[in-house]
């Protein structure tokens, strides 16, 4: 049986440091660390949205295929209410810009990355 629709939808993310990976998620774009068992693993939570962050020895790291790494280009997506103010914040808080701002016809969108490289896009609708 599939985790019912009212349940957290989580997302994995491999990351090279648990610790640095749940101060980035907490400190810069208002997760709440959920659990965090072992060094290895630790889960945040946003909404409805459930973080898993998988260091190099948890099961979820492990069990990726060595031809599947880093494929695509995934990324977890925040909407903002005001994309100029929360850049001029994260730069200042040293977070790494993977893209410029882009406007496009739904909106302005930004990429920024975890100390491990994923991406996480901010996202300002078009009003």
């Amino acid at each position: 049986m599939m985790t019912p629709p009212d349940e957290y939808a989580s997302v994995r993310y491999l990351v090279d440091d648990v610790a640095a990976a749940i101060d980035f998620y907490t400190s810069h774009l208002g997760f709440t660390l959920h659990t965090n068992p072992a060094p290895a693993f630790a889960d945040v939570i946003r909404g409805s949205l459930r973080l898993l962050l998988s260091g190099p020895a948890s099961s979820g790291a492990r069990a990726t295929p060595v031809d599947n790494a880093g494929a695509g280009r995934n990324r977890v997506h925040l909407i903002v209410t005001d994309l100029d103010t929360e850049v001029i914040r994260l730069r200042d808080a040293g977070v790494a810009f993977r893209s410029d701002v882009v406007d496009g016809p739904g909106g302005r969108q930004i990429l920024i990355a975890d100390p491990a490289g994923n991406l996480i896009e901010l996202f300002q609708p078009a009003t």
